[in-house]
Formats: structure tokens, sequence, C-alpha cells
């Protein structure tokens, strides 16, 4: 391959490590701010909180570091797990409903179950 090709991939590499870098910045800061809205946490919650920071910061990875996808899908499943634990301690199912109005307006609509 000439020097421009090997510019190019190493253009390309950057590129995608910068995305996945931020994409994993995202949710750790996405995890810290759902862990402090949990307060104490179970055993499952904290493998769950612990674990996945620890894999994200450590250098041993399933794939090589510049390459974040493995570290995103461990944040995005303890991120998952842990949204789970919050809902169900405040007992909510879905989403509240909305509706939004001709003027763009968004009300919440009446939830019976919410106090």
């Amino acid at each position: 391959m000439s020097r421009e090709a090997w510019i190019a991939v190493a253009v390309v590499v950057g590129v995608v490590a910068l995305l996945t870098l931020y994409g994993a910045v995202r949710l750790a800061r996405k995890v810290l701010a759902t862990r402090r809205r949990l307060g104490p946490l179970t055993t499952g919650g904290k493998v769950a909180f612990y674990g996945s920071l620890l894999y994200t910061i450590f250098p041993i990875d399933l794939l090589p570091d510049p390459v974040y996808l493995d570290d995103m899908a461990v944040l995005g499943a303890a991120l998952l797990y842990l949204t789970r634990l919050l809902r169900a301690r405040s007992g909510v199912r879905g989403m509240p409903r909305s509706r939004v109005a001709p003027d763009g307006r968004v009300a919440e609509l009446h939830d019976p179950r919410r106090r």
C-alpha cells in the first residue's frame, strides 16, 4: 500500500477510536448518574456498577483498547441493569405517558399510580 493509503487508514482508525471513546465516556457518566440516584446498592448492583467501571479502566480487554466497543457493551449492560433496579425501587413500570399539544408543549397525562 502507498503512503497515502496508510495515512487514510490511520485517520479512519483515529476517528473510530475517538468516537468510541466518546461513547464510552458518555455511558460511564450515565452509569455514575444512575448509581447516585439509586443510593445503597444490592450485591448485584455493586457487581454491575464496580465491575463495569473496573472493566473499562483496566487495560486487559476482549478487544484492543483503541476500540472501546467491548467497554461500551459492558457499560451499556450495567446501565440497563441499574436502570431496571431504579425503576423497581421507584415502582415505575414504564416511561410516563405524555401528549404533545398543537403548539408544541408537552403535557404529562395523569397516571393513577403516581401520587
